[in-house]
């Protein structure tokens, strides 16, 4: 499974929020499929989106890459540090979670 093409069809094909706090709130209403962390992210957020998630019992994955890394795959001249999934569109980005 190519992780970096199912993120990329994801956030064009799928339905997708981007950004910590965009994420917490779909956390909070148990609305994403999954839940894309950046490796790089601080210690703080990293804790917080994971308890928020085991919580809320929505999956998450900590993606091998950075934010800057994982900005450019969604297509973004940006970092991203958090990638909520809340329809994963033409992807396989489930697949994340076998």
């Amino acid at each position: 499974m190519d992780i970096q093409k199912s993120i990329r069809m994801a956030s064009d094909t799928g339905s997708v929020l981007l950004g910590h706090n965009s994420s917490v709130q779909s956390i909070n209403q148990s609305k994403p499929k999954i839940v894309l962390i950046a490796k790089n992210v601080s210690q703080d957020v990293m804790i917080d989106i994971t308890k928020k998630c085991k919580l809320a019992e929505v999956p998450y994955y900590i993606f091998e890459g950075t934010s800057m890394e994982l900005g450019s795959i969604c297509g973004k001249p940006y970092p991203i540090s958090v990638m909520s999934v809340l329809e994963e569109g033409d992807s396989d980005i489930l697949n994340l979670l076998k």
